[in-house]
Order: structure tokens, then C-alpha cells, then sequence
């Protein structure tokens, strides 16, 4: 079993930056991969990033490629998602997800454990 609690949303306001941070706790939760998604009021959630859990490799979605940066310490079993040139549109609730194969994060969308979510508002 691994738990995830996600923290560092907020308001802010276009063209500025946020760290989000997520830490996991469990016997395993060092060897597994993590990401990010999001879900906009009325949109389907959405795949943002994930990261290896060596953090060797790192995918991001296209939408946010250039601006946000997804990154780990192992030491704190921590992974951060650094969002910058935010715009309008990436406002939504940010959930971060831990699985044991990052194919699942990565390429099938999915996740087996998830955070409750942490809110990230950009005004414009």
C-alpha cells in the first residue's frame, strides 16, 4: 500500500509559477514510479507528467512541454511538478499518482494509488 498527499496549489496570477510537491509513504513507495494529472470543472482528467522512480526518465504531456518540469528526491520520497508560464487554461485540480510500472502513468493514463488533489487556479 502506498499513500500519496499532494500540496502547493493556489492562485496565481498568468505568466507566473508554482511548485507542487507530493510526498509518498508506504514500504515501497520509493521504487515506484509517480506523476501528475489534472481534472478542469466539466473536462475529463487529463495525463500531465511522471517520472521513473530512479527519475532517469520523465514524460510530459504536449500541452505542457517547455513549461512544466516534473522532478524526484528519493531521500524524501518526494516528487515536485514546477509549473511555470502558467496560463488560464491550466486550471484544475492536480492529483498526484504512484504505480509500479510508469508505462501505466505514462502511456495508459492510469494509476494505482492517488492523491486527493490539490487546487491550482490561474487568473488571467
Amino acid at each position: 500500500q502506498v499513500q500519496v498527499v499532494e500540496s502547493g496549489g493556489g492562485l496565481v496570477q498568468a505568466g507566473g509559477s508554482l511548485r507542487l510537491s507530493c510526498v509518498a509513504s508506504g514500504r515501497t513507495a520509493s521504487t515506484y514510479a509517480m506523476g501528475w494529472f489534472r481534472q478542469a470543472p466539466g473536462k475529463e482528467r487529463e495525463f500531465v507528467a511522471a517520472i521513473t522512480w530512479r527519475g532517469g526518465s520523465t514524460y510530459l504531456a504536449d500541452s505542457v512541454k517547455g513549461r512544466f518540469t516534473i522532478s524526484r528526491d528519493n531521500a524524501k520520497i518526494t516528487v515536485y511538478l514546477q509549473m511555470n508560464s502558467l496560463k488560464p487554461e491550466d486550471t484544475a485540480v492536480y492529483y498526484c499518482a504512484a504505480d509500479d510500472d510508469v508505462r501505466t502513468i505514462a502511456t495508459r493514463h492510469a494509476s494505482k494509488y492517488w492523491g486527493r488533489g490539490t487546487q491550482v487556479t490561474v487568473s488571467s
